[in-house]
């Protein structure tokens, strides 16, 4: 191996291994960083839901736990339609930016179909249930 003895040579390569060595420190002390929450966790409700009658998943159907349970492990979902953007185009909901809200199918047992039970979840966290295929919701308390 030869030996590097130019000044130039030395000096830059002395100001490389320095540079390195910060920037290797900078993602040592990035990678200690605490992740931020979940963004559904931390963004509020976008629209006034003072409106909606208030129902305790505990008063729903049993599929409607089964349901919210599957949301909040990310699935997998019996309904290629589960999760995806619900358009609103009933207005009922409050009037927020597309893809605030996904919808997921909730079992109706003896239905040959879907059946007419969701859930409309905004990314604010609210749970909204229908039974009438959107034509009337309530606001849920999943936490009930």
């Amino acid at each position: 191996m030869k030996r590097i003895t130019s000044k130039p040579v030395q000096l830059l390569l002395a100001g490389l291994l320095a540079v390195t060595g910060l920037f290797g420190f900078q993602l040592v002390a990035a990678a200690q960083v605490p992740e931020p929450a979940p963004a559904a966790a931390a963004q509020p409700a976008c629209g006034d839901t003072s409106g909606f009658q208030r129902v305790d998943l505990s008063q729903l159907p049993p599929e409607a736990t089964d349901t919210v349970e599957l949301i909040q492990r990310g699935g997998p979902y019996p309904y290629p339609q589960d999760g995806e953007t619900f358009q609103n185009r009933e207005g009922i909901l409050p009037d927020c930016a597309e893809g605030y809200y996904r919808e997921f199918t909730v079992e109706t047992p003896g239905s040959p179909d879907r059946g007419a039970r969701r859930f409309v979840v905004g990314d604010g966290g609210e749970y909204f249930y229908t039974e009438d295929h959107y034509e009337s919701f309530r606001l849920t308390d999943i936490n009930a």
